[in-house]
């Protein structure tokens, strides 16, 4: 008999536009990867994003009412779905194949560990201070003192402490 849900081992990345996630996320998949762990992304963004071309015959098949156009090619495939809402995390982690772990890049108020990029560079507040999911900042500013007793600053750059940080505190998703 087939389960209905299974679980999933997620670690959500987050912080301000321009803090660096990006760049984090990469280097975190590599020394994950180098680790032996199989390793997928989810990243979230506010702004309208098209991956198709307008003339192309996947655009066209879009534009014409496909609730999901699949283009698949020699080395990869895309599933493009149309969605009256936006998504939810559970339903895009279903939608996903199993693997070691699942980064999740945004999401900030559904993925319940997470690392926050932090650089004071940016000029914008902290998120760790008002969100409970944060358990480490990644900072290039570690503070003399902790302002957030519960709260884990590691170095922005010290990619395999925060990679060892994220396995230890690995957050396990029940996909219902």
């Amino acid at each position: 008999m087939t389960s209905l849900y299974r679980k999933q081992r997620v670690f959500g990345i987050i912080g301000r536009s321009g803090s660096g996630k990006t760049r984090l996320v990469s280097r975190l998949i590599s020394c994950f990867c180098q680790r032996g762990l199989s390793v997928s992304t989810i990243k979230h963004t506010h702004h309208g994003v098209d991956m198709d071309t307008p003339g192309k015959d996947t655009f066209q098949h879009r534009q014409s009412g496909a609730a999901e156009v699949m283009l698949a090619t020699p080395a990869r495939w895309f599933l493009q779905h149309q969605s009256p809402t936006p998504p939810k995390l559970n339903d895009l982690l279903k939608a996903m194949q199993p693997v070691d772990l699942i980064l999740v890049e945004g999401f900030h108020a559904d993925v319940p560990a997470c690392v926050e990029v932090w650089r004071p560079i940016t000029g914008k507040e902290p998120l760790f201070i008002n969100n409970p999911h944060i358990q480490v900042i990644a900072t290039d500013n570690i503070p003399m003192k902790n302002p957030e007793e519960k709260k884990v600053f590691l170095p922005l750059d010290d990619t395999q402490s925060i990679a060892d940080y994220i396995e230890s505190n690995i957050f396990l998703w029940n996909i219902t």
